[in-house]
């Protein structure tokens, strides 16, 4: 078990100790991009995840979940390789599906394999746990990695990325190092197979269906969010040297919530708990489309507070309705939604920050999360029941 344990661990580090992230606003401006471009690059992004999220879950059902994971990790190392050596909008396009073939192989089969590796050892009732730590890992990782990619950035944009993808390497070898546990199926008609697992989720379990969709709604608003903490510390006039420091505040803020996030759910219970999570991160919008000012940044605090509670407890819930052998593929619908969601939506919010303001695209956002949220949140909560 700690083998496994420590390779995800590792994983987790090359994929979330991001040089980039707090300066990737500025690297793009550098070269000539507006935020609707920015957000488009974005939906690129999802648009690949979004082709590939359910197939690469289903492949580490049938396939196994270390090969996927290797795999992933190389196109992961391969797309900051692309663009630390590129510098236009087409090549940065093509980064953006590397990195999204490769995080889409990733995503599902790593808490999977996790949650496997609770149950080959008995540990099924601490999983939770298990997947705080490594979100809290990898939140931890993007805050130290804030803070030495912000101080880098301002020698040269470009030095975070040459960094980033050594990072991305180390993802690999700690791959090779996962053992596989539980047995794969052998399916003859693969799109048949995928197919009915879709219709199991989506359609035959509500209760898991609504799981799903109310997890992707909060996992979209939380990853769009992340998207508009530079814009708004660009509009505050923050000092380069300081975005590294506030994007290491933000996410151990988050990674400290993920840790003591079982705790929370422990003593809430899921209909409180849920319920509080769409209110918090709804109202963390309105307040920082009426505060943009520095008042905002307590409000980011704020806010990661509840995305690093959002993450683990929301995925718990959506494994613990699930069946092992079509685990990773669930996840990997989850995931599905959160980049459909992004995909369909974020250009136009970019659209909205560039033709009218920044406080337009924060409102706009707030309402779209708010009315379906509250929609799957109320279904679920009817139809709370276990499969």
């Amino acid at each position: 078990m700690k083998r496994n344990l420590f390779a995800l661990y590792l994983i987790k580090l090359s994929k979330w100790f991001t040089l980039v992230m707090p300066v990737i606003v500025l690297f793009y401006e550098d070269h000539g991009l507006k935020l609707q471009d920015i957000f488009i690059l974005k939906s690129v992004y999802s648009i690949t995840a979004v082709i590939l999220e359910i197939p690469s879950g289903y492949l580490a059902d049938i396939w196994g979940r270390k090969r996927c994971l290797i795999t992933g990790c190389i196109l992961f190392f391969t797309g900051y390789v692309c663009y630390s050596l590129t510098g236009t909008f087409s090549y940065f396009i093509l980064a953006e599906i590397l990195l999204g073939c490769g995080q889409t192989l990733v995503n599902g089969a790593d808490s999977a394999l996790l949650y496997d590796t609770t149950v080959a050892h008995g540990k099924e009732s601490v999983y939770l746990r298990y997947e705080g730590r490594i979100t809290m890992i990898g939140n931890f990782a993007e805050a130290i990695a804030g803070i030495i990619g912000g101080f880098i950035a301002v020698y040269s944009l470009r030095l975070p990325f040459y960094g980033q993808s050594l990072i991305a390497f180390t993802g690999i070898p700690a791959a090779f190092m996962l053992k596989e546990l539980g047995s794969r199926k052998s399916i003859r008609s693969p799109f048949s197979e995928i197919m009915r697992i879709i219709k199991y989720s989506l359609i035959t379990n509500k209760h898991l269906c609504y799981n799903i969709m109310y997890s992707g709604i909060i996992g979209s608003a939380t990853l769009m969010m992340a998207w508009f903490v530079q814009p708004v510390l660009i509009h505050i006039d923050t000092p380069t040297p300081h975005f590294g420091i506030i994007w290491t505040i933000l996410n151990l803020t988050a990674g400290i919530a993920a840790f003591y996030a079982h705790r929370m759910e422990r003593r809430l219970g899921m209909r409180r708990m849920n319920g509080l999570i769409l209110v918090c991160i709804v109202s963390g919008y309105i307040a920082l489309a009426n505060n943009l000012t520095h008042v905002s940044l307590l409000i980011l605090l704020v806010f990661y507070i509840f995305r690093g509670f959002a993450t683990p407890i929301l995925k718990g819930y959506v494994n613990q309705i699930t069946f092992s052998d079509m685990r990773a593929t669930v996840l990997s619908i989850r995931n599905f939604i959160i980049r459909l969601i992004f995909a369909v939506i974020a250009p136009y919010i970019g659209w909205l920050n560039d033709m009218y303001s920044l406080k337009t695209a924060l409102f706009v956002s707030a309402g779209i999360i708010f009315i379906p949220g509250l929609l799957f949140l109320i279904l679920q909560l009817r139809t709370e029941k276990k499969p």
